[in-house]
């Protein structure tokens, strides 16, 4: 369908990513990510997610109202906001921390459920709550799930949309993992393969695109820029498979021309953050990585 504003909600993961050997810290997530871009691009998007009682959040939050989401749709529970501790080399990032945070199998509230059954469009990001799953399924909710951490941990049954990482080796077939989502109960399927490329297929066939070659900053985030692109161009402006595809490919191609998910203020790392997880940073460093 053609709709030219349509109510976009994204579901789930945030975090706090502090990159250690740079000394600046990025807010993202995939779901986060996926809202911003929509917003960016004027678009009506709400960003559904939960943070705790903790400085880590006062920093999320002010990052989350500077990129024109409204912050009281993210929720406050006890515990602990998530936090990614993480080195990058020349775009490449290496993991050392990553913790959930409340934001694990997150699930709204009822108000916020309630939202969710009246979207046009709902987007899951990574480690997201089975239970909503099958709830958004059942209810019929439009929606898309992004698997690329965990491919098949999640029962897919009857999910309109899933997205995946795939083989960026041209000489792997993409097309046994795509009909293995397919048999799962995936009715479309997107896997993007890094410079690869990445593939569409909607139940009759499978179209392919090329990346767009770019001078690469960080790439944190555009995987989130594919995602959101792909659906407004495919399900809301009506373009065609690989037409999606490429303009997709050129939106996560920006995305890694600057730091971070999306064009946010560069923040120092604090010194209190670098005292919490200073245990976790010297037994990294006596390993080694």
């Amino acid at each position: 369908m053609t709709k030219a504003n349509p109510n976009l909600i994204a579901v789930g993961d945030n975090c706090l990513d502090a990159y250690l050997n740079k000394g600046f810290l990025a807010v993202g997530g995939n779901a986060l990510n996926v809202a911003v871009q929509w917003r960016r691009h004027g678009l009506n998007a709400r960003y559904f997610g939960a943070l705790g009682a903790d400085a880590e959040a006062d920093i999320m939050l002010a990052a989350i109202e500077e990129a024109g989401l409204d912050r009281r749709d993210v929720e406050i529970r006890p515990g602990a906001s998530a936090v990614t501790l993480l080195t990058d080399d020349a775009g490449e990032r290496r993991f050392l921390l990553e913790s959930l945070g409340v934001g694990e199998d997150y699930v709204p509230s009822d108000d916020r459920y309630a939202a969710l059954r009246q979207a046009d469009w709902v987007h899951l990001g990574t480690n997201s709550s089975a239970t909503l799953v099958r709830r958004l399924v059942a209810d019929g909710v439009p929606f898309s799930i992004d698997v690329s951490t965990r491919h098949f941990d999640l029962s897919l049954e009857g999910v309109p949309l899933v997205f995946a990482s795939g083989p960026d080796d041209p000489a792997e077939p993409v097309e046994p993992l795509i009909a293995r989502f397919r048999a799962a109960g995936a009715r479309h399927v997107v896997v993007t393969c890094g410079k690869r490329g990445s593939f569409y297929d909607d139940g009759a066939g499978t179209v392919e695109a090329g990346s767009v070659p770019v001078a690469v900053v960080d790439t944190c985030g555009a995987g989130d820029s594919f995602i959101a692109t792909f659906i407004t161009a495919r399900f809301f402006s009506d373009l065609p498979g690989k037409a999606a595809l490429d303009r997709a490919a050129e939106r996560a191609s920006q995305t890694c021309t600057h730091l971070g998910g999306f064009p946010q203020p560069v923040r120092a790392i604090p010194q209190w953050l670098l005292a919490k997880y200073d245990a976790v940073i010297r037994s990294t460093q006596r390993a080694g990585t």
